[in-house]
């Protein structure tokens, strides 16, 4: 809701932070904090492995503090001398490179690098509430007209200090706030996971149906194995660059539409009436400029004339076999893993056509072929649907926080919980 000053509607104000009710306050970060501070500026004497971690700003992901196998670590003696005053009321803060990624600190033994800020909030506010303060749009917007650096952006600690902050009068209200945003949260998380899980017995469903570890039943017999030559006709397509059309009817299929895990994405419209692709055909990057992570994959096209075949791909339709089997098998890790060791070249690499025409892949019975697909596209629906659902709530949340953390829509019933 953008409202002009002087144009806002009963019991609101207007400030800097946009529109709030008046009985809310506009405050400055460090009003509500004990200590704001960043990590050491030098580089500590790192060892191979120990409980105590050296941290910067990418280490903190999704509220947490990420420790992974790269992660160094520091002895305890120097982890004693460099540690912060970190407590149960720490948030830290990504101020360098990429700036704004913020995890609760809980306890962990770690030493901050420069690129993370630590804020200990006032136990008269909120911790929670003041974490998505600092993740909603309008703090966002005042961290990138804050940030100094070219190369490397950065925000400083005066600016962090001087963060807006829209407070509501009571931490009541406060706490009701963030337990209704961490509400929304949990089922985002609850939802990645199952995601995950689902992912993971596709995963594993794959490479056992896709090579004949596990037989469906009423499937017998030996597989077969055929050439992508013998199964496919191959051709590469023209570039449509020329063509391309804001609100085209048709849409170009070139380098850029597959995906590294083969999904069909597509951005370009065009108007130009050639070189469809029909249901069915399979479509498979064969050069890429950044690091051959698509090359091998395949996306499937699903509809006929609605898709033009641009350049830097190439074309397969089947002449025998299940094209939906196909594209699994080709996607799956075995066949691709082998079209990716013949991909040549530095700067550009590339895939040629002999390459693939003599790769050779599993071939089982085409009803086989048909159950197979049935089952692995169930598993893709399902994972789609739950991809949308989370997406979806992940769209709402940041509806609420726009709604919740300016007071225009005001909670009735306070709900307190531990800040």
């Amino acid at each position: 809701m953008e409202v002009k000053s002087g144009d806002c509607p009963p019991g609101y104000k207007q400030t800097e932070v946009g529109v709030i009710p008046e009985e809310w306050e506009i405050k400055p970060l460090f009003s509500l904090s004990t200590e704001i501070g960043d990590g050491i500026h030098s580089t500590p004497n790192y060892i191979k492995s120990s409980e105590f971690y050296f941290v910067n700003g990418n280490n903190l992901v999704n509220d947490r503090i990420s420790i992974t196998d790269s992660t160094m670590c520091v002895s305890e003696s120097e982890y004693k001398t460099l540690r912060k005053n970190l407590t149960d009321r720490t948030l830290l803060l990504s101020i360098n490179g990429t700036i704004g990624n913020l995890a609760f600190y809980n306890g962990e033994q770690v030493v901050l690098g420069k690129s993370a800020a630590y804020i200990n909030v006032a136990k008269t506010g909120s911790r929670t509430f003041i974490s998505y303060c600092l993740k909603n749009r309008p703090t966002s917007l005042f961290f990138e007209n804050e940030l100094t650096g070219t190369t490397i952006r950065n925000l400083s600690l005066q600016s962090l200090r001087n963060t807006p902050v829209p407070l509501p009068p009571t931490i009541e209200e406060q706490r009701a706030i963030a337990g209704a945003l961490s509400d929304v949260d949990a089922l985002i998380g609850a939802l990645d996971q199952l995601i995950a899980k689902k992912l993971n017995l596709k995963q594993a469903a794959m490479q056992q149906l896709l090579t004949g570890q596990k037989r469906l039943p009423s499937f017998h017999g030996e597989w077969g194995v055929k050439r992508l030559g013998d199964v496919f006709s191959i051709s590469a397509g023209k570039s449509k660059s020329a063509y391309v059309v804001i609100g085209g009817r048709y849409w170009v299929v070139d380098m850029g539409s597959v995906s590294r895990d083969g999904r069909l994405i597509v951005s370009k419209g065009t108007n130009y009436q050639g070189d469809f692709l029909k249901a069915g055909d399979l479509v498979m990057p064969k050069d890429d400029i950044g690091g051959g992570n698509i090359i091998g994959k395949v996306g499937y096209i699903d509809a006929d004339d609605t898709y033009v075949l641009g350049d830097h791909v190439y074309c397969l339709r089947a002449n025998v076999g299940d094209p939906l089997f196909l594209c699994y098998v080709i996607n799956g890790h075995k066949t691709n893993n082998a079209l990716r060791k013949k991909v040549i070249g530095s700067a550009q690499l590339g895939l040629g056509r002999k390459s693939v025409e003599e790769q050779e892949i599993p071939f089982p019975l085409p009803t086989e072929q048909t159950a197979i697909a049935e089952v692995l596209s169930d598993m893709d629906a399902e994972l789609a649907a739950l991809t949308q659902r989370r997406d979806k709530t992940r769209a709402i949340k940041q509806g609420m926080m726009q709604e919740l953390l300016t007071g225009r829509v005001r909670l009735t019933k306070l709900k307190i919980e531990n800040g």
